[in-house]
């Protein structure tokens, strides 16, 4: 069982719980669509690498964007970037993309969430989506805004819905 929410995650392997320093958000993987964005997620995640990361470009009527130890949007993972996943997915409120370069494939472990169902529809089949909000939308959109924002707003954990309902289960 979640603490917020009183129920337990459809696919616990497959949910994401990410904790911002405004409230949990849960989101829902899509390995269907990016199966290897999915497990680097999933990856990073369970190694703690996302722990206090701040969220460090947010565009009001875009996205809000994290995923970056540096919190300058130029650093990654110490693992190789991952090839594009690109997808006819449509781009709406809550979407969970990958972050890139220039190259389509370089991927690595930043990310972005859209505010809304039109801001991010250009995007569409040109940045690789691995998620979909499903719960708590309302904390990202109370992160503190700019490119930088002077106060950023952070991760404060992140937590694959099978081990953080393995330990609540556990602890009971």
């Amino acid at each position: 069982m979640t603490a917020a929410t009183g129920a337990q995650a459809a696919d616990p392997e497959n949910t994401i719980y990410l904790e911002t320093d405004q409230g949990r958000v849960t989101i829902e993987l899509r390995p269907d669509l990016a199966p290897q964005h999915v497990e680097r997620i999933k990856t990073l995640t369970r190694e703690g690498f996302y722990d206090g990361v701040v969220f460090h470009r947010v565009i009001e009527g875009f996205m809000a964007q994290t995923g970056d130890p540096t919190g300058t949007g130029t650093g990654g993972s110490e693992y190789p970037d991952v090839p594009a996943e690109f997808s006819d997915y449509e781009y709406k409120r809550g979407t969970a993309a990958m972050a890139r370069a220039m190259d389509p494939d370089s991927a690595n472990s930043q990310f972005f969430i859209c505010f809304t169902d039109t801001g991010c529809s250009f995007l569409k089949g040109q940045y690789t989506v691995w998620g979909q909000v499903s719960e708590g939308m309302e904390h990202i959109d109370a992160v503190e805004r700019g490119e930088p924002p002077r106060n950023p707003s952070k991760i404060v954990k992140m937590t694959v819905a099978a081990d953080a309902e393995g330990a609540e289960a556990a602890a009971e």
